[in-house]
């Protein structure tokens, strides 16, 4: 089973993970957990280019071509051979993310960013992804609290407007795939959204 996590920056996606692989490797399942960008040698180099903050615009087409870029090279090396050997993959952040980020955000054509999407990630698709629903507000807070004690990224950099076209592009992701997306409000405690998840887990795995 492949499954991924998204949420806008703050959403609390890297909170919910560990807490959600150990809950399911209590199953007696095997758990590969990931990320993304990155995820490999090859794909964490690209990852460095692109949340590294600097003074050149990065093109819209170049940004989405460099998460893919970095995707293919995660999915070859590490996502598949954990499949094929009847790992359950969680991944922070996949596919949906350039849809949201790269797609409504840099307002790309979505139908160009699915077509080279579909041909080079394939089959190759989650079974289930738990959206992290958070308002911008609450976003933007949590990221100005995780600046005081970590470097923002670049993207955590990006205007109000950029961030809320992100939000709307994961939106309409969850009307367009309601059988693949479980969403969970990420106002709630740490420990009601993880009890949620837990939820969502056990009745995609009965």
């Amino acid at each position: 089973m492949f499954i991924t996590i998204e949420g806008i920056d703050g959403g609390g996606k890297t909170t919910l993970i560990e807490p959600l692989k150990k809950y399911i490797e209590k199953k007696g399942y095997e758990v590969f957990l990931t990320r993304e960008p990155g995820g490999t040698a090859i794909s964490e180099e690209i990852r460095t280019i692109l949340l590294k903050k600097r003074p050149e615009k990065i093109d819209g087409w170049t940004e989405a071509l460099l998460f893919i870029a970095s995707r293919k090279q995660h999915l070859s090396e590490a996502i598949i051979p954990a499949l094929k050997a009847n790992k359950i993959v969680i991944c922070d952040r996949y596919m949906d993310s350039t849809t949201a980020y790269q797609g409504a955000g840099r307002g790309l054509k979505l139908d160009d960013i699915d077509e080279v999407q579909n041909i080079v990630l394939g089959e190759h698709k989650p079974d289930l992804t738990i959206y992290l629903d958070l308002n911008l507000q609450s976003a933007n807070q949590r990221i100005n609290h995780r600046r005081d004690v970590d470097d923002a990224n670049r993207l955590d950099e990006e205007n109000n407007e950029y961030k809320q076209k992100v939000i709307d592009g994961y939106h309409d992701l969850v009307q367009k795939y309601p059988n693949r997306f479980k969403v969970i409000d990420a106002s709630l405690s740490k420990e009601e959204v993880i009890n949620q998840a837990k939820m969502i887990i056990d009745q995609v795995l009965k």
